[in-house]
């Protein structure tokens, strides 16, 4: 198959086919005498691995150390649980992060009823005060009362 039809296949678009080539992440692919790449079902079952991989967040250098693992199996798969485990640990403390961003965007809602012009609009006035360093809802309290979107002070 040429390289649009692995990409369809797999959900793959043709550069970052390429760079796995490049990288050997990907065998490289017989040529044709017309020059184009042949590609076949060791190409798509390794692609579809490593899309796999990267849908669960994983950085190219676990994916490769992966494929290096199943390229030269070992008995013990020590090596291959540590890195799901530091994976994980990833992701959790991304999903850390990602929950106080959601009590940020919550706080930051609720700075608006939508009942006034966007002059006045709680949610605009904290971002710009945010942006200048003087957020509450945002980062935290700040010692001052934030600035307004046109340089002047919001009481509260």
């Amino acid at each position: 198959m040429r390289i649009g039809e692995l990409g369809k296949a797999t959900g793959v678009d043709r550069e970052t086919i390429r760079y796995y080539e490049r990288t050997g992440m990907l065998p490289a692919a017989a040529r044709l005498a017309n020059g184009y790449r042949a590609y076949g079902a060791v190409h798509l079952e390794r692609l579809a691995f490593i899309r796999h991989c990267r849908a669960l967040d994983m950085p190219l250098v676990d994916v490769r150390l992966l494929l290096d693992f199943l390229d030269r199996p070992r008995n013990d798969c020590a090596d291959v649980n540590r890195l799901i485990d530091a994976q994980l640990v990833r992701v959790r403390a991304r999903l850390k992060s990602m929950r106080a961003l959601g009590r940020q965007l919550e706080q930051l809602r609720g700075r608006c009823n939508a009942k006034h012009a966007t002059t006045d609009c709680g949610i605009l006035h904290e971002l710009v005060a945010a942006a200048q360093g003087e957020a509450r809802t945002c980062h935290g309290d700040a010692a001052t009362a934030p600035i307004g979107m046109k340089g002047a002070r919001k009481t509260r």
